[in-house]
Parts: C-alpha cells; structure tokens; sequence
C-alpha cells in the first residue's frame, strides 16, 4: 500500500520503570549519556516538536540539524534561532502537517497527543525505560506520563524486541490498525541498532 505526502508522528521519551516519571522540576532525574546519543540518532534531521520548558531545557535551546516547533500559548514567545525554530500556538496544526514530527514533550505535550483518539495520536511510540533510580538530590514536583503510558498499553502493539543499554530498555510501538510508514520504522529500528556495541 502506497501513500504519497503521508506524514508519520513520533513520540519518543524516557521514562522511569515504576512509575513513568520524567521529570523532578525542570531536570531529567538521570543522566545516561547513551540516552542523549540515542535520541540524537534518531531525531537528526527531522522535525521536533517541544513544549516551551522542554525547548529551553535543550542546550542553548537549540539541537543542530533539525527543525524545531515551540508549542505554546505565549504568542510573542522568543526562539533561539528564527530560521529553524517555529512557533505555534495552537495543537490542530498539527493535525494537517504535511512532514514526519517528533513528539519530544515534556508531559503536556505528550498528554495532548495521547489522551483520546485522534488524528493527533502518534503512528509510532519510541518507548525508553529508564530502570535505575531517581537522583535523591532533585528537588522539585516529580512529572509523570501514566496516563499516556496507560493509553499506549490500550492503543498500540510492540513490533520491536527490547534494546536493554545502561539501564535502559527501548520497545517500540505502532498504533493498532493503522498504516506505519515502513521507511520511518525501520530509520528508527537501525538508529536504535547502531548504538548497541
């Protein structure tokens, strides 16, 4: 089955094994460098889209060679760089983007496109569990993704093995029914791959 002009949605987080935090304030509750190199892989030259706090959570807000959507409500919000980073305030524009994206959050983002079925929903979950434990010394509201983890458990199927590197485990998933662009599926697969030696 071909399709032309078939745009494929990606989300793609880490997350801990007991209960899908992501985040404690503004700070990822881990640092495994395997991680960041992963997400690199994958996400190079493609679209990103990012809430505000994840946006400036990226060094000096930006990540070379790849676009960038900033979705927030602040309408005079500032980018870093004009030529590649994008506002948008309003999630539906998404639903007509004509290019692959990838979902990168934080834990709004990742809830306005996997809470109820729609044309927001992902094609495709990269699903990184982190299975050590937090960092004791971050302080700050613990953020989480159950309700997202609980609506891809009841909407998508695993079609990947699990990839176990320093402490964590990639899976991915597909939405149940749908059709998966093969080429962006196996991108991913093979950028997954090239990191495990």
């Amino acid at each position: 089955m071909e399709r032309t002009n078939y745009m494929t949605k990606v989300a793609i987080w880490c997350r801990h094994k007991d209960d899908n935090v992501i985040g404690i304030g503004p700070n990822i509750p881990w640092h495994v460098s395997s991680d960041f190199q992963r997400f690199k892989r994958i996400t190079s030259g493609q679209n990103i889209l990012a809430g505000e706090r994840t946006y400036e959570s990226f060094p000096n807000r930006t990540l070379p060679n790849r676009k960038i959507f900033i979705l927030t409500f602040n309408q005079d919000y500032q980018v870093s760089d004009p030529e590649n980073h994008y506002v948008v305030n309003n999630v539906d524009f998404f639903k007509e983007f004509s290019d692959d994206i990838y979902i990168a959050g934080g834990a709004s983002i990742y809830k306005l496109f996997l809470s109820t079925p729609s044309k927001l929903n992902p094609d495709i979950i990269i699903d990184c569990v982190y299975m050590g434990d937090l960092n004791p010394e971050l302080k700050g509201e613990k953020v989480d993704i159950t309700s997202c983890i609980d609506f891809m458990k009841k909407n998508y199927i695993k079609v990947s093995k699990d990839y176990e590197q320093d402490d964590i485990v990639t899976s991915v998933y597909i939405k149940n029914s749908i059709f998966v662009e093969q080429s962006v599926l196996k991108r991913i697969i093979t950028a997954i791959e090239e990191g495990m030696n």
